[in-house]
């Protein structure tokens, strides 16, 4: 069975928009974790607009199971990561002027540097993944790269869920489905650990954890919203549920 991984940003990004104390997203994390959570997905970002430095301290202090760190290629990012060493990074492209992230990282057009960056955390022990699209080349570039795993983007499939219905809908939904499964077969031909995430919901999820062979799903902002009526451990036990 697929483990999950809960992504906390969305707890820090609710006590950003006032600059205090809480909800903490270090709580939300042993929470997660009392829920059955199998990895703790953060993403400290160049600008911090969630996560803090603080947090991934002790995120690193205390998390008990797999701790995935998301991060640009930006130096200083780096040498937070080779520093910090969490069991896991995904690397993944940044915008200052996106929501959340858009798109998959173009490891073919930024090749050297994602080499460079996997190497010294691959020396450091920590294991590498590349966020990206399932595109064969992009796969093709993260195993040239020296990336261990890849981590599937899900956006595309997700947003055609919330586009509607219709017979044009689903034939679109039944597209990118198999774009997902292409990507996952070559991934694994590849000799990789293939995972998936973003955009992932209780309802559009199922299909893609019908898919043998994605070791991980990586799920944040629709575990965080329904933790607001349920509490965190019971949305997080009901998304392991589903997987």
């Amino acid at each position: 069975m697929a483990q999950l991984g809960v992504n906390i940003d969305h707890v820090a990004t609710v006590r950003q928009a006032r600059r205090t104390v809480e909800p903490d997203p270090v709580w939300a994390a042993v929470e997660a974790q009392l829920g059955g959570a199998s990895c703790i997905t953060f993403h400290l970002r160049k600008d911090r607009r969630h996560i803090q430095d603080r947090d991934a301290e002790l995120l690193k202090q205390t998390v008990q199971c797999k701790l995935n760190m998301e991060m640009s290629l930006d130096e200083e990012i780096v040498e937070i990561a080779l520093r910090l060493r969490p069991d896991q990074v995904s690397l993944v492209p940044e915008s200052r002027q996106e929501i959340t992230t858009e798109g998959g990282l173009d490891v073919l057009a930024h090749s050297e540097r994602t080499a460079e960056v996997a190497r010294r955390l691959t020396q450091a022990g920590v294991v590498v993944s590349a966020f990206i699209d399932p595109a064969a080349d992009q796969i093709a570039a993260a195993v040239a790269a020296g990336c261990q795993a890849i981590e599937l983007h899900t956006g595309a499939y997700a947003n055609a869920c919330l586009a509607g219905n219709s017979t044009q809908d689903q034939r679109k939904q039944a597209d990118l489905l198999a774009e997902l499964r292409q990507g996952l077969e070559s991934g694994l031909a590849a000799g990789l650990v293939v995972h998936a995430g973003h955009g992932l919901t209780y309802i559009n999820v199922a299909p893609v954890a019908a898919m043998e062979g994605f070791t991980e799903f990586n799920i944040g902002h629709a575990i965080i919203s329904r933790a607001v009526f349920v509490g965190l451990r019971q949305a997080v036990a009901e998304m392991k549920n589903l997987l």
